[in-house]
């Protein structure tokens, strides 16, 4: 189906406050660098027809093309905000009747632009193409990447760079932001419109009920204790969790300074602006709860008339935040070690292999990968680790290990976007080689695959000569 006869507009039914129309922001030399075929195929999407769409050269016939308004807290303090470089063009009903927004990320500026350019550059766009797939492959709820299109002109940051238009899919971009964007800047009546709207959307089972905002505040909290329990599980550091970027559907948005573990470092942060570690690969699970405790803030006045009863409702579902993370991680965390009918101990277990992983520095990934092939003699050369395994064989029991490892096989991914094969894929790519950068999406499209993988994607990556550094890439 071509793209321009089956778009919709219902965001634009909401006030107008929430967003702005857009008009095409034009560029000189679109390519087409990237087309996500198996993605295009599932939306039921044409790719003939659809370059100048995506370059935001101009908009589909029936598009109503916005930059959505939000606000935000970032790395806590309170900011307006908006699409500063986005547009939406619409939203898409895919093959399975589900409705996704289509964003173009990079088309240009907004009214919400404020100083930016509105324009990015082409390695951050394929950054975000390669690791939001990856995301995906790793069964992890994450917007996706369509396409990216090279636009034929520079974009300036520290240096002259190509510049690049990301296509976007989403469940939607309603953020936690757009929430305290509504309370701050607009009517109670808006706010009740925004909430209906996305309760509409994401959460149907709630309309029409009595309580449908708290309950629709506890299904948001509960999603994205999900949420984190699968980030941590495979090591991931998403580096901006502003709430701007916490999505009220669930799903990982904006890979900007994001990163995978390596060694098992908790404190680990990657991100060059998070200087004072907030958003570290441990303290994730508390900021979301932080975050969430925005959003129910942002709906207070929507749980009850009685500024006391709204505040106690809201804390009580708040206060269930961290059993309903703990037991979503414990559960994964029981599967990466093949446990299926957890018992007493058994969180010891977990918890004293994370400990020995991180006192002997040993690679997060490869620890669990190792031990689901069962090719831990390397490990067991390490201080500490033999007595953990004689423990966890010990739990398993010898009947138990075929079907241990079969489980295994399912939550410990093979590999995972390691940081320097993304730069090394980024950089070939930047100089016109998408070879390494083709292979790599390829992989992380079944990370799970255990199979005919070349080593260099698997094994222990080098001791870096410096640091290893994100950027936002804005």
């Amino acid at each position: 189906m071509r793209l321009d006869d089956n778009l919709d507009a219902s965001y634009t039914e909401l006030p107008e406050s929430f967003y702005t129309k857009m008009s095409p922001n034009p560029v000189r030399e679109p390519q087409m660098v990237k087309w996500n075929e198996k993605l295009a195929n599932q939306l039921g999407i044409e790719r003939e027809g659809v370059l100048d769409f995506l370059a935001g050269n101009s908009f589909p016939t029936g598009a109503q093309p916005i930059a959505q308004a939000y606000a935000g807290h970032q790395f806590g303090n309170f900011t307006m905000l908006g699409d500063g470089r986005a547009t939406l063009l619409g939203e898409w009903q895919n093959r399975s009747g589900q409705k996704v927004d289509i964003q173009l990320k990079g088309a240009g500026r907004t009214p919400y632009s404020r100083g930016g350019d509105g324009r990015a550059a082409l390695g951050p766009m394929l950054r975000e193409y390669l690791i939001s797939e990856a995301m995906h492959g790793l069964h992890i709820p994450t917007t996706r990447s369509l396409a990216v299109v090279s636009t034929g002109e520079p974009v300036y940051r520290e240096t002259e760079l190509p510049g690049a238009v990301l296509t976007r899919i989403a469940s939607s971009h309603i953020r936690v932001g757009t929430f305290e964007y509504a309370r701050r800047f607009c009517t109670e009546t808006d706010l009740i419109a925004l909430t209906d709207y996305s309760i509409n959307r994401h959460y149907p089972e709630l309309s029409g009920q009595p309580d449908k905002y708290v309950r629709f505040f506890q299904a948001v909290v509960e999603r994205q204790a999900e949420l984190l329990a699968k980030w941590v599980s495979v090591g991931f550091i998403h580096g901006v969790m502003n709430t701007d970027n916490m999505t009220i559907s669930g799903e990982t948005i904006d890979y900007g300074p994001c990163a995978f573990l390596d060694a098992y470092k908790p404190m680990t942060v990657f991100s060059s602006i998070d200087i004072q570690g907030r958003y570290a690969y441990s303290n994730q699970p508390p900021i979301a709860a932080w975050n969430l405790a925005r959003f129910a803030e942002a709906l207070l006045p929507l749980f009850d008339e009685v500024p006391a009863k709204a505040v106690k409702q809201a804390e009580d579902i708040l206060r269930e935040f961290p059993q309903v993370y703990r037991k979503s991680w414990l559960d994964i965390m029981y599967s990466k070690i093949g446990i299926t009918d957890a018992k007493e101990g058994d969180e010891t277990l977990v918890e004293d292999l994370l400990g020995w992983m991180e006192q002997a520095g040993a690679d997060y990934t490869n620890t669990f990968r190792t031990l689901t092939i069962d090719e831990t003699a390397a490990l067991e050369q390490m201080e500490g680790f033999g007595s953990w395994k004689k423990r966890w064989e010990a739990r398993i029991g010898a009947d138990g290990m075929e079907a241990a490892h079969d489980l295994m096989h399912q939550f410990n991914p093979n590999l995972i976007p390691r940081n320097h094969l993304v730069e090394e894929a980024l950089d070939a790519a930047g100089n016109g080689d998408y070879t390494l950068f083709d292979r790599l999406c390829e992989l992380l499209s079944n990370p799970f695959q255990y199979e005919q993988v070349d080593s260099k994607y698997t094994e222990d990556p080098p001791e870096p000569k410096e640091p290893f550094q994100t950027f936002c890439g804005t």
